[in-house]
């Protein structure tokens, strides 16, 4: 089957729970949900002002989260499309993934990469971030690349996560016991 996208370039797609839809993010900022039997728009939303990088679902497939060049990452409910929490920064975020075992969001981006040649790499934000998925706030920041990161996502067991960039690198990064052991306070 093939599904028409004439208005607004996709730019990033998952499937939706059960497999009966395809959630698609287009340039425009807009999400549709698409049949995957007719093809036809079963929803369509537009949270995001700018194009959405990177959609990524939560395990149990209940949610998922986009990334976008409008400077914020969101989550939504899979089967609606209704969206729930939003995630702000300075920089636009090209990726973002939910941990498996916490209510915990992990963003990746920075700088354009374009940019990035006359910025220094504390200017640039190359940071992971991470933050409460139910309060919105951010609670740690990892360093490590030199430029953009453009993907990022958790080991399915919640140890770790891995982190690509624009400098050519993928990091995986292990979680210290305190992670494991960290409470947010509301």
């Amino acid at each position: 089957m093939k599904i028409p996208c004439n208005d607004s370039k996709i730019t990033s797609a998952v499937w939706g729970p059960l497999g009966e839809c395809i959630i698609a993010g287009h340039e425009s900022g807009e999400l549709n949900q698409y049949s995957a039997k007719s093809g036809e728009v079963l929803v369509n939303v537009k949270e995001h002002s700018r194009q959405i990088n990177d959609i990524q679902l939560s395990r149990d497939m209940t949610m998922f989260v986009t990334a976008s060049k409008d400077n914020t990452a969101k989550l939504f409910d899979s089967t609606t499309l209704e969206h729930q929490k939003t995630f702000r920064t300075e920089r636009p975020v090209n990726s973002a993934a939910l941990s498996p075992n916490y209510d915990h969001v992990v963003l990746g981006g920075g700088q354009e990469a374009m940019d990035v040649t006359t910025t220094s790499t504390r200017i640039g934000k190359f940071e992971a971030r991470f933050f409460h998925l139910a309060f919105e706030e951010e609670f740690g920041r990892v360093k490590g690349h030199f430029g953009p990161i453009n993907s990022v996502a958790f080991h399915p067991d919640g140890k770790s996560y891995s982190s690509g960039g624009e400098d050519g690198y993928v990091r995986i990064h292990y979680f210290d016991p305190q992670y494991f052991e960290f409470e947010f306070e509301a």
